[in-house]
């Protein structure tokens, strides 16, 4: 029993390298497969804030036009929430505006703020 598990595997592996190795030739006879999200596996960010424009990274009420006519140098938005903006605006399809208020509710819950900008903490206390 053990020869054919072993004879099996070995078989199964030898057909893989040279399944591997020649795919120039076959490949092109298979079917693409598109599977649903795999478009979306890697986007560049965008750099500076014309490149955040041109991502959709801009709105009315978010107006970073004068920042590119002002020729400001700075690198643009923060990277780490550029992505999940445009994961959230992909896949939720929002606009940036409806994204970019998700973004902040979702950190404003991680750090324990409410949604109207108070801290949750019972002990907090207010004099106004």
């Amino acid at each position: 029993m053990a020869y054919i598990l072993f004879s099996l595997s070995l078989f199964l592996i030898v057909t893989a390298t040279a399944l591997f190795f020649t795919r120039a030739y076959w490949r092109h006879h298979v079917p693409e497969i598109h599977l649903p999200g795999a478009g979306y596996i890697y986007s560049r960010l965008p750099s500076g804030f014309a490149g955040d424009i041109e991502a959709g990274l801009s709105s009315s009420n978010f107006d970073l036009g004068g920042n590119v006519e002002a020729g400001d140098s700075r690198a643009g938005l923060d990277d780490a929430s550029k992505a999940e903006v445009l994961k959230i605006m992909k896949k939720k399809r929002m606009t940036f505006d409806q994204a970019r208020k998700a973004y902040m509710e979702n950190r404003f819950k991680q750090n324990g703020i409410g949604p109207d900008g108070r801290p949750r903490d019972p002990k907090f206390v207010s004099f106004s």
